[in-house]
């Protein structure tokens, strides 16, 4: 008997960071020293406050089903942070709870595209973007924001994208893979586009918010676009400014009926999230935020480390950004002057011969580039950059 599986999953790529972690762990697992610098997940632990919510969570008895969209606390919890740091204002049935932020840009994207609709997504993009759209049977359209540009779509781009089936647009700011971050004046270039388009709804992806250290404030779209509020769905979670990346919390604020569309389908999928790491997440986002900034300072220096020793390696560019815990280098040098075919050659190079496990930028819609992650010690940084070195140099 020949089994199959949908076309519609038959469309869909296996995720690249995850399959190129896992390379990495495999071959350590034979003994070789691999630096895995392809997973984007804080080296840090969770903070000693949240862990014992949790574990106070389970000694009494907080182990039930909860609401399919969360906790009551913890959706107020959600609402407050939105308030209080964004500019951002929603009630109750606004919000939800979703099984990682990840859960939640997919549930939206199921909410809110049918089959043949589009939804623009910027390039470099995170690598699910795509995979997302094709698995609610739409069409992808890829805009390139070039690193002349700071990695970040213009409004010109944008608009000449736009088609009369153009139904969603994402942005990642800060960004994974390149750490760009939009201005408040950027996003509201953007959102002057978008004015004149009604039909279009934003999807905010900040989960990178609080890895920040640009020279204004951090800025959300629809803080910076108050006249879109009710066409926006901001996105954040817990996993990457408190290290929880495996208790598995994130959250959605937006239109109530968006809202109640992605409820629908997380009662008929996954059900409530955790409720331990629901008790843990409203420990994180009620209390003390010293942790954040803390880890944001420590990813800082990394970041400032590792770009300009990488920018320092023949046949790489790589240029500073304002968040996140990635370096993106150019280095279409590198693979001319090797004679490689492209990106993935060269990711293969290092990771076989300087046993460095790093992503191709064709992952992420960006051919000629690398994501490296610099979530782990300065120490660790220097000892891969070293081995860079030896190949590349």
């Amino acid at each position: 008997m020949s089994v199959t599986v949908s076309q519609r999953l038959q469309r869909v790529k296996p995720s690249p960071t995850m399959a190129m972690s896992a390379l990495a762990t495999e071959l350590r697992a034979q003994g070789r020293p691999v630096i895995d610098l392809a997973a984007g997940e804080p080296d840090f632990d969770t903070p000693g406050h949240i862990k014992a919510a949790a574990i106070e969570a389970i000694r009494t008895g907080q182990t039930k089903y909860t609401p399919v969209e969360g906790t009551a606390a913890l959706k107020r919890a959600v609402i407050d942070k939105f308030r209080r740091e964004n500019e951002l204002a929603y009630e109750p049935d606004q919000v939800m709870v979703t099984s990682g932020a990840k859960q939640a840009c997919y549930a939206v994207v199921t909410a809110v595209l049918d089959p043949g609709d589009e939804a623009i997504v910027p390039a470099p993009y995170w690598v699910s973007y795509p995979d997302m759209i094709k698995l609610a049977d739409a069409e992808p359209v890829i805009v390139a924001a070039m690193l002349e540009d700071g990695f970040k779509i213009t409004p010109r781009a944008l608009r000449a994208a736009i088609t009369p089936r153009t139904r969603l647009l994402f942005l990642n700011s800060p960004s994974n893979p390149t750490g760009a971050v939009y201005t408040r004046a950027e996003l509201q270039a953007l959102g002057a586009v978008l004015q004149d388009f009604p039909a279009i709804i934003i999807v905010a992806d900040d989960i990178y918010e609080h890895i920040y250290w640009g020279a204004g404030p951090y800025t959300s779209f629809a803080a910076a676009c108050p006249a879109l509020h009710e066409r926006t769905v901001t996105i954040n979670g817990v996993s990457k400014c408190y290290a929880m990346t495996g208790w598995r919390i994130g959250y959605a604020g937006g239109p109530k009926a968006i809202i109640g569309a992605m409820k629908k389908l997380q009662g008929q999928s996954t059900s409530n999230p955790c409720t331990i790491s629901q008790a843990a997440s409203l420990a994180a986002l009620d209390g003390d935020q010293s942790c954040v900034r803390e880890m944001c300072r420590a990813f800082r220096e990394r970041h400032d480390y590792i770009v300009a020793a990488l920018d320092a390696i023949p046949g790489l560019r790589c240029i500073r950004t304002d968040g996140a815990f990635y370096a993106f280098p150019n280095v279409t040098g590198a693979i001319r002057s090797h004679g490689l075919a492209d990106d993935s050659a060269l990711a293969e190079l290092l990771l076989r011969q300087a046993e460095v496990a790093v992503v191709p930028g064709s992952a992420f819609g960006a051919p000629g580039h690398l994501r490296l992650s610099f979530a782990c010690s300065i120490a660790t940084l220097e000892e891969a950059v070293a081995r860079i070195r030896r190949v590349l140099g």
